[in-house]
């Protein structure tokens, strides 16, 4: 096998060896479902210690990049893009900048979605999607409950058959339900000026124009759907330049 030493920088050795893989791993062309080298050829390879090596893969196992296999040992497999992302998303471990960050690009997404949601939908979509409206619980203020908000755009990050997409989702869902809880009251407060304006747009709303399939009118209802939000992110950006 290849030398595969690394060489003296400030980053540690584990740091160092978990990248010097990589780059093993892509120049030797390896997909998933090849088989890797014992590890006792990779540390000689490396000229680290086998604990050392461990710990290193133990990063790469943890992000699906490998896993093992009874009688082949180590193989390549295919790492979740968001894999890490949902390990180590702790709401309140986050900035609020960053949970800003992510309720935008939410937002962003969903609203990138609107035409495919009318090119895969299908009768049965249609109906489930009217279940889970029949089912929604509203406050007074026309705001949905968690379980309510999750069903009803989960279904449609699902009728557009992207696993990422549906993955996002259901990795930011606890981010979603502390931001809402942490900053209740900003949003208490801007639901009752929207409900003053009649600006307000259901899941009803959304369904009614799918069953219609009226793709402009749905973009600017999602948008108007999220307003809320959008105001709310406005709002604190304001603040903080100011």
């Amino acid at each position: 096998m290849e030398s595969l030493k690394i060489s003296n920088n400030q980053i540690t050795l584990v740091d160092q060896v978990e990248k010097r893989l990589l780059e093993y791993f892509n120049s030797n062309n390896f997909r998933p479902g090849s088989t890797l080298p014992t590890e006792q050829k990779l540390s000689e390879a490396l000229g680290v210690a086998r604990s050392v090596l461990r710990e290193a893969l133990s990063r790469l196992k943890m992000v699906g990049m490998i896993e093992t296999r009874t009688r082949r040992g180590m193989v390549m497999s295919e790492p979740s893009i968001l894999g890490s992302m949902k390990r180590g998303l702790i709401p309140s471990m986050l900035s609020d900048q960053t949970m800003f960050d992510v309720l935008g690009f939410r937002i962003a997404l969903e609203i990138g979605i609107s035409s495919d949601i009318f090119y895969n939908i299908t009768p049965r979509d249609i109906q489930e999607l009217e279940e889970i409206v029949r089912l929604s619980e509203v406050s007074e203020n026309n705001e949905y409950g968690i379980i309510s908000e999750f069903s009803f755009h989960n279904k449609l990050y699902q009728i557009v058959d992207n696993k990422s997409i549906s993955e996002f989702q259901n990795i930011i869902r606890d981010v979603m339900v502390y931001i809402k809880h942490k900053f209740n009251e900003y949003f208490y407060d801007i639901a009752v000026e929207l409900g003053k304006e009649s600006k307000h747009v259901t899941h009803k709303d959304l369904l009614e124009l799918i069953k219609a399939g009226d793709v402009e009118g749905y973009k600017k209802a999602i948008e108007r759907h999220f307003e809320i939000y959008k105001i709310f992110l406005r709002n604190r950006n304001a603040e903080r330049i100011e």
